[in-house]
């Protein structure tokens, strides 16, 4: 499939310099979305061309800026399709029809025990990992998560992967002039898989530590609201 993706992309991208940018946001959106198909297709040759100045402005770091805001406006937009379409069908639709729209009953209940399990840090952390990448914002609509923190943690999420897969492509682009569009994906792709542990290592150690210093902050307001009423 990703093979498929890359020649059928490769050619779209023949209209970047001057469709680039919603280019991007539409397969992002496609992507975040039901239809599961790899980032990487998308945002390294992203990054690729923007270090070229092969885009819409066609100045390097504005390119790259505007495109990394783009895949992260389209990651917003395909997860709240997911987020919408659960709340709206619910549980009993998604798993008797789901397996038509590339969603299986597996994949459905494992994102579930997933966020059953991590909550809102499922919503962040998920957004580095394959395969469930896309399925955790329909747990997350299913338990009506609150829409601030489903959009805080996942537009984080998306961010870093978004950045990290345009800035991969952006490096690669610096010190390599002529690459075909799959040779572009598949250094790049390799280039994340060997550091893609310690980028989820990282994004959870923050996670974590974001939490410990909300309860910390939260158990101060706790004995001041309680002196200021007594």
């Amino acid at each position: 499939m990703t093979e498929t993706l890359i020649n059928y992309i490769e050619t779209v991208a023949a209209y970047a310099p001057v469709w680039g940018f919603f280019i991007i946001l539409f397969f992002m959106t496609v992507e975040s979305s039901f239809i599961p198909f790899p980032s990487e297709v998308v945002m390294i040759p992203a990054g690729f061309l923007a270090a070229h100045g092969k885009l819409s402005f066609g100045s390097p770091g504005l390119d790259a800026a505007v495109a990394i805001f783009s895949g992260i406006l389209g990651s917003l937009a395909g997860a709240f399709v997911n987020y919408y379409l659960s709340l709206w069908l619910g549980r009993g639709f998604l798993y008797k029809y789901g397996k038509y729209f590339f969603l299986k009953p597996a994949a459905l209940e494992r994102a579930e025990e997933v966020f059953r399990t991590y909550g809102a840090g499922a919503t962040f952390v998920c957004r580095l990992l394959p395969a469930i990448r896309q399925l955790i914002s329909i747990p997350a609509g299913l338990a009506r998560m609150n829409l601030f923190s489903f959009t805080l943690w996942t537009g984080l999420g998306a961010g870093i992967w978004v950045t990290i897969l345009t800035l991969v492509g952006f490096g690669i682009g610096h010190s390599t002039k002529d690459m075909t569009y799959r040779e572009i994906v598949h250094r790049g792709t390799d280039i994340v898989g060997q550091n893609l542990i310690w980028i989820v290592i990282g994004c959870a150690v923050f996670f974590v530590a974001y939490i410990l210093i909300q309860n910390r902050i939260m158990k101060r307001q706790k004995p001041e609201k309680a002196a200021e009423t007594a």
